[in-house]
């Protein structure tokens, strides 16, 4: 419809398109389409068709029938998105999560579809209970009164939905009984973060999405100063792509538009809309024309032998106009940070020659990978009993065999002795071997050790 094709999104890409050498764009007129015979439209080896409020669809399905053109989104099936009972089936059938829903057809030719038992606080369709709050959808897919009944310990009442009007796209009524007239798809209500997330696709391998406020929360319509509804960009998941792809595909539009609402760490499809083309987004305009205008050469190419492949050049360098001139956008900053916040390390070297160091050492293993770190109170305890015993032989006799120097075994307990007690956190104890008797120098200065077995003993 004229509506739609002369609309600024539509029209931003179809400029683009026409970039394409080998590619003509030709606008259907509305009154050709309404009032004339398929065998009348002009003539196309691709079209761009989409169902909306008013389109004979049956005649753009005759049409595809006898110009037999590349179709970008298939017609066929858009007569199942216009039924979100077809939709939910469809969308069930390929994997795709779903909330829980039942569909109740008051259809007097099958009165065994139509169950409903209606509770003060739940409804009970052909045997599947709704506890409040739940969903009600109309099943035909162009009704968006949409009605989601809340339980009497939050007031009762039902917010009702309806297609934008103004600045408001819901308003909420203290009417808690469910219709009683027309087909209706029940479904468990979502809790999301107040945001539904609306995901376009060009083709199986691209996807833009982004957020707007839910209009279940209050109804008034969020607008930026230019009057446009405020929309966020969102990234989505490894398994959201996927489901834009399965979208994609098992409905066979390439462009196509849903909405996902995140809740309970899952994403849930509630919705297909089909052709939907993303708002104010230069950036989405110019990778949608590129990818469709490279899927109908990839297509026709061959068959009107034009020398055509996929550029495989790197992506465009971004140039955006500004009131000086033309100058490149940055899209992003990539940054790699650590805190500084970090305690300097305290560490105390001492040579040890003690038996009772290396009966200690072998006790917990220490001689099968040559070290050992001692970091449970009880271990701590263990050297600080042997450093108290080595001083007191030293306070006893002088003339003792202890190697081990006694300012060195005084601060190692001082250190031990600090805080009282033993926490193993902040404190531990590294005891490394060596057999060789002379450990790795440092840079800085040379030390030579005696050639015997020694241990270092490190305070942390």
């Amino acid at each position: 419809m004229m509506k739609k094709s002369k609309s600024k999104p539509m029209t931003q890409i179809l400029e683009r398109l026409c970039r394409f050498e080998y590619i003509t764009v030709v606008i259907f007129p509305e009154d050709v389409i309404l009032n004339e015979p398929v065998d009348k439209w002009p003539l196309c080896d691709c079209l761009i068709s989409f169902h909306s409020k008013g389109f004979p669809l049956d005649k753009a399905v005759s049409y595809a029938k006898v110009r037999n053109p590349l179709l970008i989104n298939d017609l066929n099936m858009q007569y199942y998105i216009q039924d979100r009972r077809e939709v939910y089936r469809i969308l069930q059938e390929e994997g795709i999560d779903l909330p829980r829903y039942a569909v109740l057809n008051r259809d007097p030719d099958k009165p065994d579809e139509c169950n409903l038992v209606e509770g003060e606080d739940h409804v009970e369709v052909n045997g599947e209970i709704f506890q409040k709050p739940f969903v009600e959808k109309p099943v035909c897919a162009e009704d968006h009164n949409v009605y989601i009944y809340y339980p009497t310990t939050a007031g009762g009442g039902s917010q009702r939905l309806f297609r934008k009007i103004g600045s408001r796209s819901s308003v909420y009524s203290p009417e808690s009984c469910v219709r009683k007239t027309g087909s209706y798809i029940y479904e468990e209500f979502m809790p999301t973060d107040g945001t539904d997330v609306k995901v376009y696709t060009v083709g199986p391998d691209y996807a833009h999405a982004e957020a707007r406020k839910s209009p279940a929360l209050d109804g008034k319509v969020e607008r930026d100063s230019e009057g446009k509804e405020v929309r966020y960009p969102v990234m989505l998941s490894a398994m959201e792509k996927l489901v834009a792809r399965k979208v994609c595909l098992a409905f066979k539009q390439t462009v196509c538009g849903f909405d996902l609402l995140r809740a309970n760490g899952h994403s849930y499809v509630c919705d297909v809309n089909g052709f939907s083309f993303v708002k104010n987004s230069m950036k989405y305009y110019d990778d949608c024309a590129k990818i469709l205008g490279n899927i109908v050469m990839r297509e026709l190419a061959p068959q009107f032998h034009i020398p055509w492949s996929i550029p495989t050049e790197a992506e465009d360098i971004p140039i955006v106009p500004t009131t000086s001139g033309t100058m490149m956008e940055l899209r992003c900053v990539i940054a790699v940070i650590r805190h500084g916040d970090r305690t300097p390390k305290q560490k105390m070297k001492m040579e040890v020659r003690n038996p009772m160091f290396f009966d200690l050492f072998e006790k917990y293993g220490g001689y099968k990978t040559g070290k050992l770190k001692l970091k449970k109170p009880k271990q701590l305890q263990e050297v600080l009993d042997i450093t108290r015993q080595l001083l007191v032989e030293l306070g006893q006799h002088t003339d003792c065999e202890i190697e081990e120097k006694k300012s060195k075994l005084e601060q190692l307990k001082t250190v031990l002795e600090m805080y009282g007690h033993f926490s193993g956190i902040n404190r531990k104890v590294q005891l490394t071997y060596l057999p060789h008797g002379k450990p790795k120098t440092s840079s800085e200065e040379e030390v030579i050790w005696p050639p015997c077995n020694i241990a270092i003993l490190c305070l942390h």
